[in-house]
């Protein structure tokens, strides 16, 4: 037997330190390195059990690389292609994170059933007939998904070997593990490890591989911060478990835009896609009610129109209380500054509640304005007239400045019915022909007067 040695490395970061400290050094991070065992011997390549063995390396010339018959794998999933830039690439490794419970698993089961490809699904958290249950209720039928549960990669290997799929699924890389690594399943060396021999059996057979992730308590990947480099496509599952939808998107994508973001809404039967959430984002009401704006903002590539609803009242207590759901609260006070100092409302003894419906946060500037106009419907109890929305953001002096790609927020509020937006007057609008009243404002005061007389 080889003699065996010890390293230790940051559990926060990964790096490697010969001996320990109480501190990292390079995130900074106290009380996070740990001792863990490494295999000092040489291990024996893994190659051999796939088809057709080990494959020598050769030089190329990059004129002479052909890309035509290279054609991505149809994932039947609109807003998963979106993300992925259109289709799964193959070779590719796509690693999925997010919160526990959120329906990481149930989206890739949910895709798995449904793909026209054979596909291996690994899992190393749930059983065959747990699987079994979840499947029946996502998809009933499916010929091409094969399961395994399994958490040894030499194993995992030989499955592959003997069916052969077209994509494969792994949940998740938190719960494999090597037996050249004598660490235990989720430590740093065991996550580097199985990840590294994934990519190369990835890249070498032209499988695509997806991993499911899981995330620490401020919101990262848990793991290494090198797993993130490994990969080529790192995508985020997000969204309030108190709601029913759920965002994902790239946070790095080597095949396509990290712009791109899908939008799914929970149902008892899996995931469904929503093509046009502006229609499910808007509330419909019978009356017009004070304090709520529409407002046209993008989410990454895609236009949205989502409702702010505002509530402005008397404070109790000697200091108002400014609350924001979704939305900046520096950013809201900031702006209510900008309304008394520059429009004359006094709002420094009344507390401001702001919230965007839905459940989800935006930080586009463009919705600045419909904060403003929502703040001030509520405050005077007057509401805003119906079918106007807003896009442009509004500086410390007053003045209404110019948003990006104000088209397509136009055409987006023009398809859903808006007869009036109220846009920047330095916007420049390359629109020849619509059939929505564009008003372009140039300060705030234009604004409340247009609105309010």
């Amino acid at each position: 037997m080889a003699k065996t040695k010890t390293a230790f490395f940051c559990q926060n970061c990964g790096t490697q330190f010969a001996k320990w400290a109480g501190q990292c050094t390079a995130c900074k991070e106290w009380n996070t390195i740990v001792e863990e065992v490494v295999q000092k011997e040489e291990k024996p390549d893994w190659k051999p059990i796939m088809n057709g063995g080990p494959k020598s390396a050769t030089t190329v010339n990059i004129s002479e690389i052909n890309t035509d018959d290279d054609v991505r794998y149809d994932l039947k999933d609109q807003e998963f292609n979106r993300v992925l830039g259109g289709g799964l690439v193959p070779g590719s490794m796509v690693l999925l994170g997010g919160e526990p419970g959120i329906g990481k698993s149930t989206l890739l089961l949910q895709i798995a059933l449904r793909l026209p490809y054979k596909t291996l699904y690994v899992s190393g958290e749930e059983s065959l007939k747990q699987i079994k249950m979840r499947a029946q209720r996502l998809h009933p039928d499916s010929e091409n998904c094969y399961i395994l549960t399994e958490t040894k990669t030499q194993l995992i290997f030989r499955q592959i070997r003997e069916v052969s799929p077209d994509i494969v699924v792994i949940d998740s890389i938190q719960t494999l593990h090597s037996e050249y690594i004598e660490s235990s399943a989720g430590s740093i060396s065991q996550i580097r490890e199985c990840t590294a021999e994934l990519i190369r059996f990835a890249k070498e057979t032209g499988t695509p591989v997806i991993l499911v992730g899981h995330i620490t308590k401020d919101g990262t990947i848990a793991g290494p911060k090198i797993l993130e480099h490994m990969v080529d496509t790192v995508l985020q599952f997000e969204g309030d478990r108190n709601y029913m939808y759920r965002i994902l998107r790239a946070l790095k994508n080597r095949f396509g835009s990290t712009a791109e973001l899908g939008i799914y809404e929970m149902q008892g039967d899996g995931l469904r896609e929503v093509s046009n959430p502006s229609e499910i984002l808007i509330s419909k009401y019978d009356e017009a009610l004070s304090g709520t704006a529409i407002v046209a903002t993008l989410e990454g590539m895609r236009p949205l129109l989502i409702e702010i609803q505002a509530l402005v009242s008397t404070a109790v207590y000697g200091t108002p209380q400014r609350t924001a759901t979704g939305f900046n609260a520096k950013r809201l006070n900031m702006l209510l500054a900008v309304l008394e100092k520059r429009a004359g409302f006094k709002l420094g003894a009344k507390d401001v509640f702001l919230n965007i419906t839905g459940g989800i946060s935006v930080d586009d500037p463009a919705i600045d304005l419909g904060v403003v106009a929502a703040v001030l419907s509520s405050n005077s109890d007057i509401p805003l007239e119906k079918g106007v929305c807003f896009a442009a953001e509004i500086g410390l002096a007053g003045e209404v400045r110019p948003v990006r790609r104000i088209d397509q927020r136009i055409l987006e509020a023009e398809k859903l019915g808006f007869t009036r937006i109220f846009v920047s007057k330095n916007n420049k609008i390359g629109l020849k022909k619509h059939n929505i009243l564009i008003s372009k404002v140039s300060k705030i005061e234009d604004v409340i007067r247009e609105l309010f007389g």
